[in-house]
């Protein structure tokens, strides 16, 4: 149970890793900048199987940390 803990958590690493930033970048965060660029913005494709993977693993991942 403990070898399936690590390799989730290991691919849960990994595929967060490979999401593209959301964020126009560092200095918009601090400073506000125009959050209305990427509003609509829908993901397609391999951006949504990541994020469904991410969400996917996520639980996963929760649900062996509370039994073990």
């Amino acid at each position: 149970m403990k070898t399936v803990l690590i390799i989730v958590s290991v691919l849960l690493i990994a595929i967060v890793l490979l999401q593209s930033g959301k964020a126009e970048g560092a200095s918009s965060i601090v400073t506000g900048g125009n959050s209305d660029l990427f509003k609509n913005r829908k993901e397609r494709g391999g951006e949504l199987f990541v994020t469904y993977l991410t969400g996917i693993l996520g639980v996963i991942f929760f649900v062996l940390c509370i039994i073990l």
